[in-house]
């Protein structure tokens, strides 16, 4: 019997869309467990904002370096290993970091981290883009995407909460093993690659596949706006705490936490935008999530904390609508090496993860908030501006 790709009518779309979707919810919980925190560690270890950032920077890039290495190793190893080492070569060291006094090896475990995380994001859409069926393969990619927002969102909201009840120490170890047990329940139900074909290549020929997507002006517009649309999201979720926490607001670290549940927008942007874009197309409702960010950035100017949550409902919306539909239209544009493709592209994603982390911290520390908001703002609208030109010409 000839193999097929799986549909919604196979048990096997239901593993792999539930499978993937619990991956995504653990990595990205780890990889942004910090950021509520970011405060109390300025604190905890007397040093500034913009090295307290580097708690997220750090993982960002073993993260980055992780997306060139197993980028590589997925394309000839295979999609369920590459996983399988992410989830739980990526425990191992958020258990460690507890018993650890110093910032630095903090910083180094956060890199190892960030380096096994990478597992996920390299291998996920190629292996969804491979086994499932090109018409119901949006909704697979639809439900990993919101499930990062979920991840995102809890993993924050869970380490404010429990550090102001017990300690921050105690708090990654209920983490760490939430995501030992969710590791072991996907190395149990992900099923195994049907339509994979290794790479025989050498690495010469894979560095000019990477060539290759970079010359590519679809594929290198898609990953610019990927740099784009992290920065910006990034830098106002990084930095937003530290506003919060002066006066007037003086919020403590449980309530900054709370702020984190507006990812609930962004987990049902997704699935909503994958069903307007068979309707319209994906990059006109592409197009409209980033006009959505922008809008929502703006919002968080205002002095009302009120208004600045609704911002950030908007924020988490309009943002995972626009990346969860670059994402399909890098695995959907590129014709060869998927799995670099999508690697390259979230090599530009956390690229802007890591410079809207830390490198726009001196920004934060030399301007107002006021200031701060319209470059972040700017930049989609900017982008998206040249984006219609080039559609243009």
């Amino acid at each position: 019997m000839s193999k097929h790709k799986y549909t919604m009518q196979d048990a096997n779309f239901w593993k792999i869309t539930i499978g993937l979707g619990l991956s995504s919810f653990i990595i990205f919980a780890y990889l942004y467990v910090f950021q509520p925190l970011l405060p109390f560690f300025t604190n905890y270890f007397s040093i500034s904002a913009t090295q307290s950032s580097f708690l997220i920077s750090f993982s960002i890039l073993g993260l980055i370096a992780g997306l060139f290495i197993l980028g590589f190793l997925s394309d000839r190893y295979g999609r369920n290993s590459i996983i399988y080492f992410s989830l739980f070569g990526s425990v191992i060291p958020l258990i460690l970091i507890p018993i650890s006094d110093s910032f630095y090896l903090i910083l180094f475990l956060r890199f190892i981290q960030g380096f096994a995380i990478a597992g996920l994001p390299s291998t996920a859409l190629a292996y969804i883009s491979e086994e499932i069926d090109y018409k119901h393969a949006k909704i697979a990619v639809g439900f990993y995407i919101s499930s990062n927002a979920v991840g995102g969102m809890l993993g924050r909201v869970i380490s404010g909460y429990l550090t102001d009840i017990y300690s921050w120490q105690t708090t990654f170890y209920i983490i760490g093993i939430i995501g030992f047990i969710i590791a072991l329940i996907v190395f149990i139900i992900l099923p195994k690659s049907n339509f994979f074909i290794p790479s025989t290549t050498n690495i010469s020929n894979d560095l000019t596949a990477f060539k290759s997507h970079l010359s590519n002006p679809l594929l290198f517009i898609l990953f610019g706006l990927g740099i784009i649309l992290q920065l910006s999201f990034t830098g106002i979720w990084t930095y937003l705490p530290f506003h919060l926490d002066q006066a007037p607001y003086n919020l403590s670290a449980q309530a900054i936490g709370y702020l984190f549940f507006a990812y609930i927008f962004g987990v049902i942007g997704p699935p909503i935008s994958s069903s307007l874009a068979n309707r319209f197309g994906t990059k006109k409702v592409r197009n409209s999530g980033m006009i959505i960010l922008t809008i929502g950035l703006l919002l968080t100017m205002s002095t009302s904390l009120i208004v600045i949550i609704i911002g950030l409902c908007i924020i988490c919306f309009g943002f995972f609508t626009a990346h969860s539909l670059t994402a399909t239209l890098v695995s959907e544009t590129a014709e060869h090496h998927k799995g670099t493709a999508s690697s390259l592209y979230f090599i530009a994603y956390y690229t802007g993860v890591a410079i809207g982390s830390s490198i726009l911290g001196p920004v934060y520390e030399n301007i107002n908030w006021i200031g701060f908001v319209l470059i972040v703002s700017l930049l989609p609208l900017i982008y998206f501006i040249f984006i219609k030109i080039k559609a243009h010409q």
